[in-house]
């Protein structure tokens, strides 16, 4: 294939800007953005997760994520449960508001998901998640080395 760069760089950057365009897009009317939707849905799922969890979750940095939660705590969609651990550390979880939002988004996600997997077999779609696997690790592996080499 010629233009092998090319053609994974642009289709990997139009996949995220889809994402990003459709999570904001569908969370305009409650005032949320891609970020925030990130961390719903993480908190939706598990039931409880500290910020640490969070970055690591929604592969985002700790200011990224504080504004994000501080968004949320502040709109009544989450809470810290402990007063006294540092607040980085310590579980959040869902009020009912943001159980009944974390609950819409998980649906959304879902018919997102079930949408863009029409035209796919199952045996071509764990094909495909298993390929993004190995070359997200192997580009996670050159960042590291080439971080290393910058740094040499």
């Amino acid at each position: 294939m010629e233009n092998r760069f090319e053609t994974f760089t642009v289709l990997v950057n139009r996949i995220s800007r889809n994402i990003r365009k459709i999570k904001n897009q569908e969370m305009a009317a409650y005032n949320l953005r891609s970020a925030h939707v990130s961390c719903l849905y993480y908190l939706y799922a598990s039931r409880g997760l500290t910020a640490t969890d969070l970055c690591e979750c929604c592969e985002e940095d700790k200011a990224t994520i504080s504004r994000a939660l501080e968004y949320l705590e502040a709109s009544g969609y989450l809470r810290c449960e402990s007063k006294t651990a540092k607040r980085y550390k310590s579980p959040l979880v869902l009020t009912e508001k943001g159980l009944a939002i974390g609950k819409l988004i998980a649906d959304k996600i879902d018919c997102v998901l079930e949408e863009v997997s029409v035209g796919l077999t199952e045996e071509e779609r764990l094909s495909f998640y298993r390929s993004l696997t190995i070359i997200s690790e192997s580009l996670d592996a050159v960042a590291k080395s080439s971080g290393k080499q910058s740094a040499e």
